[in-house]
């Protein structure tokens, strides 16, 4: 049997309830076999708290990524070091991930650090919206920060301020009106408009 039908079977089993076919693929050699079994174990509600961390540790990126969007309902799980996975893709996943359900301290500090000083722009806009998500007062100094980033880290980080109040998100929506960025002064319009705010188009 190809790679090509033992994936197209695990989908299948996914939808059919076959938990035994899904569960023979997260042992299988290819990398997409592999993610394909821990979707269709989480579609059917069968999959394992265990088997999710295990496949946080695979060597494709892949896999990876489908069990940390999967480990959403399941907070027991960490995932916050994946942050610093070496694939932009599963960092960003991670941070959407974390902003998707409830968080330790550890896993909010490692958001606000990630919004503040990853590298990678796309991760440092995941974070800021993860934080906005969660809208606990700790990670407004980091959003604040991610306003002046990049434009699409901006645009997130704009929109990242909802649930906050006070002088320093009042200023920070103010300035957005500004930016050289469209989106980010329309973001900025977004959110003030509903808060009452006067301001000059």
């Amino acid at each position: 049997m190809s790679t090509h039908d033992v994936r197209f079977d695990v989908i299948a089993a996914g939808f059919s309830g076959d938990e035994s076919t899904a569960r023979q693929g997260l042992h299988h050699e290819d990398a997409l076999v592999r993610a394909s079994a821990i979707r269709a174990l989480h579609r059917m509600q069968h999959i394992a708290a265990d088997e999710l961390r295990a496949a946080l540790h695979d060597t494709e990126s892949e896999v990876r990524r489908t069990a940390v969007e999967c480990a959403v309902s399941f907070p027991d799980v960490e995932v916050h070091h994946l942050l610093n996975d070496t694939n932009i893709f599963v960092a960003e996943m991670a941070a959407w991930c974390l902003g998707e359900r409830a968080v330790t301290e550890i896993e909010l500090d490692a958001l606000i650090h990630a919004t503040t000083t990853h590298p990678e722009a796309v991760v440092r806009e995941a974070s800021a919206a993860a934080l906005g998500s969660i809208g606990d007062e700790r990670g407004l100094p980091a959003i604040l920060i991610a306003c002046n980033d990049k434009p699409a880290v901006r645009r997130r980080a704009i929109l990242a301020l909802a649930p906050f109040e006070g002088e320093d998100v009042r200023l920070a929506l103010e300035n957005a009106l500004s930016d050289r960025d469209w989106q980010v002064r329309q973001n900025a319009e977004i959110l003030i408009s509903p808060r009452g705010e006067d301001h000059e188009e």
